[in-house]
């Protein structure tokens, strides 16, 4: 194994959120499982502000017992506080319409015998959306650094996505392939694949300021050089099922996060094992 990513996996493996919100055209509640890159749909849309040349901006704000990256821990199982804004162009067309968006996520995370002391994605891409917003396709790019990551660890990487959502009213279904040419820690040509549902718990009536939804996510995380990625396998299962609330304006969920690596495939670390993540969110 390498010294870089043991030393990474010591503390939990890489990026995207407890979970956490990146840009999303009607911003979306995070959950527990997934980094900045995974969110669940079927979010209500929430209030932004105007920005220049037409467009608008949005920020999040996000509380969460652990930073769990495709169900690794990247906090070593301990709290993050994970902020986000974006900037997002005017939608053009009507039928299918088509906007640009950029923006960054962060969060602090831990790293034992390393100086890293948060990450900071920065975020592109283009988002559309078809059959009166039922349809709905996002092709993006993420660059993922580690701040106080020394350069010769190869931290940091770049990563492509697309993902695609149908909206069925009484559930919601989105799926992703996202690709890296050169993962984190210099671990070579790396694919994760997800799928996610979300259903709509509209039979729950408090009032007009309170709902809340069922989610759950799979996902497969593939790697070439494995070894320098700290698994003991070329690939690995995460999931995630769980509960979301909104409420006055404030998005709360509380997720089972569980991968199929175990501590000996896991850098000898209880960061791939199962868990509880709850986490608080606010986007103004």
């Amino acid at each position: 194994m390498k010294r870089n990513f043991w030393a990474f996996l010591s503390a939990g493996a890489i990026l995207a959120g407890a979970t956490t919100t990146l840009a999303q055209t009607a911003p979306q509640q995070p959950t527990p499982g997934q980094g900045p890159a995974e969110n669940t749909p079927a979010a209500p849309e929430k209030e932004t502000w105007k920005a220049p040349f037409g467009g608008s901006f949005s920020a999040s704000f996000a509380f969460a017992t652990d930073y769990s990256y495709r169900g690794i821990s990247q906090t070593q199982r301990q709290v993050a506080f994970q902020p986000s804004l974006t900037y997002e162009t005017p939608s053009i067309g009507e039928q299918v319409s088509v906007n640009a968006y950029v923006g960054a996520w962060g969060s602090n995370v831990y790293f034992p015998n390393t100086p890293t002391i948060a990450e900071v994605d920065l975020i592109a891409g283009f988002r559309g959306k078809a059959l009166d917003g039922k349809l709905t396709a996002d092709l993006g790019y993420i660059r993922y650094n580690y701040l106080g990551a020394p350069s010769d660890l190869f931290y940091d990487f770049n990563e492509f996505g697309l993902v695609l959502g149908y909206d069925f009213g009484v559930a919601q279904l989105q799926g992703a392939l996202r690709y890296s040419p050169n993962f984190f820690a210099n671990s070579g040509a790396a694919w994760y694949k997800w799928g996610s549902l979300t259903v709509p718990l509209s039979f729950i009536k408090i009032n007009e300021n309170v709902s809340f939804k069922l989610f759950g996510t799979v996902g497969n995380q593939y790697v070439e050089r494995f070894a320098n990625y700290g698994i003991g396998y070329n690939n690995y299962w995460d999931w995630q099922i769980g509960l979301g609330a909104t409420v006055y304006g404030f998005d709360l969920s509380i997720a089972w996060v569980d991968t199929n690596l175990d501590q000996a495939t896991c850098g000898a670390t209880m960061n791939c094992d199962s868990r509880a993540i709850f986490m608080i969110s606010k986007t103004f």
